[in-house]
């Protein structure tokens, strides 16, 4: 299970971060997504009935989108998002106990990180796939210069990620990228102006295929 999750998020390379978004739109929201070719979503812990949106979404869309639970600060919270189905777990900091409750249950932990000392703790505690957040608090460069001496992590740059940075990234040798706002924006949700969303998502796969 996790390399299928881990393989889908490495071919669409895109995940986006689906924050403060009203659980009414949940549905809608993805399905913006996905008509403009977004494969993978990340429906953040802090937004308000992130559990239910999680199952809806999941219900809905099968294996056609991956689920991941995002902002997820500790073991239950991770187990409650497994249940309600979410096929990875994110989180803005390295929590040990998380990436115990992933591996447990067979799901893709993606902890955050920054420094090589918090990749290399991640990798040795079975994680794949790390998130460096915030990315652009170093840049595209960092990526590849994290990857020099640790290739066997993947990376997520997360936090700033743009269309006018993006294809930056991932020449730089970044897995995926995390889109927040930039993709998902709650203003346009509240508007029900989900066509925005369906354009931006279709700007970001054509800038990461590039």
């Amino acid at each position: 299970m996790v390399i299928n999750i881990l393989k889908t998020l490495g071919e669409h390379k895109l995940v986006s971060i689906v924050r403060g978004v009203e659980e009414k739109d949940a549905i809608e929201t993805a399905e913006a997504l996905y008509q403009g070719g977004i494969r993978a979503i990340e429906i953040t812990m802090n937004t308000t009935g992130a559990l239910r949106m999680i199952e809806k979404v999941k219900d809905s869309f099968g294996d056609k989108m991956m689920i991941g639970a995002g902002t997820v600060l500790d073991s239950e919270n991770a187990v409650n998002a497994i249940t309600a189905g979410a096929d990875f777990i994110l989180s803005p900091t390295l929590s040990l106990r998380v990436i115990e409750a992933c591996n447990r249950y067979s799901k893709l932990a993606v902890p955050g990180v920054l420094t090589p000392t918090e990749i290399l703790t991640a990798w040795e505690a079975g994680v794949q796939l790390v998130k460096v957040f915030p990315a652009t608090a170093f840049g595209p460069k960092y990526i590849k210069d994290i990857k020099g001496p640790l290739p066997q992590v993947e990376i997520m740059p997360v936090g700033g990620v743009s269309l006018e940075n993006a294809s930056d990234f991932m020449n730089n040798g970044a897995f995926a990228l995390g889109i927040g706002t930039a993709l998902v924006n709650p203003k346009w949700t509240s508007k029900g102006d989900f066509g925005k969303i369906t354009k931006a998502a279709e700007a970001f796969v054509s800038a990461v295929n590039l």
